[in-house]
């Protein structure tokens, strides 16, 4: 499987960039996890022609690719932070590649929680018309005290954490799986999905 882990924050110290960085070494004999930085990419300004940047787009492309996603969010504020939101506004204005596309969220934390307010953020935000993700149900994966949490090789030093996420990542390859085969046979219309606009809502009209 190929996934695309997102960096979900500007910071050059995140925890939330060691986390991916672990799992795309320890669950490398599973899947292929390509980690994705976003902390350079233009904020979003609703440009009229739609037209999306180049580094957006490139990251789109790797989207669609892919089997699924998995995002890696801070809590800034009780929420996500700006940058993340971003590249969401980016996604959901133009390309849309999450719609029906399986994501994993996880994140981590300098205090106790783990950025679980976040993650119950994006949970919502990511279930927009315009985003319509596949996110994993039922499962969150809540890294707290991260600034102890890794050792020099990058490795996550919290026994009872790794077993947690091992248990968490084998339920996201199964319901990737599953989604995808569904989507497969055409039991969704993705691209239908993709031409939702709110103007036509507004009109009353009928998405064709």
């Amino acid at each position: 499987m190929k996934f695309i882990g997102i960096v979900g924050t500007n910071s050059a110290r995140s925890t939330n960039r060691s986390l991916l960085q672990f799992m795309s070494k320890h669950f490398t004999e599973t899947a292929d996890i390509e980690v994705c930085e976003i902390k350079d990419f233009p904020a979003f300004n609703e440009p009229k022609d739609k037209t999306v940047p180049t580094a957006i787009k490139a990251l789109s492309d790797k989207i669609n690719e892919a089997d699924g996603v998995i995002i890696s969010t801070p809590e800034y504020d009780h929420s996500i932070p700006a940058v993340l939101k971003s590249l969401i506004e980016w996604l959901s204005y133009t390309t849309r590649p999450l719609i029906d596309k399986p994501v994993m969220i996880v994140g981590a934390s300098h205090g106790s929680l783990g950025s679980s307010r976040a993650q119950a953020h994006l949970r919502q935000i990511l279930d927009a018309p315009e985003l319509k993700a596949r996110i994993m149900p039922g499962s969150e994966f809540l890294l707290g005290h991260s600034l102890q949490a890794f050792d020099e090789n990058g490795g996550l030093v919290y026994p009872e954490k790794v077993t947690e996420l091992e248990e968490c990542f084998e339920e996201f390859c199964l319901f990737v799986s599953i989604t995808n085969q569904l989507i497969k046979d055409h039991r969704f219309n993705t691209e239908q999905k993709r031409k939702f606009t709110w103007e036509q809502l507004a009109d009353g009209g009928e998405n064709q």
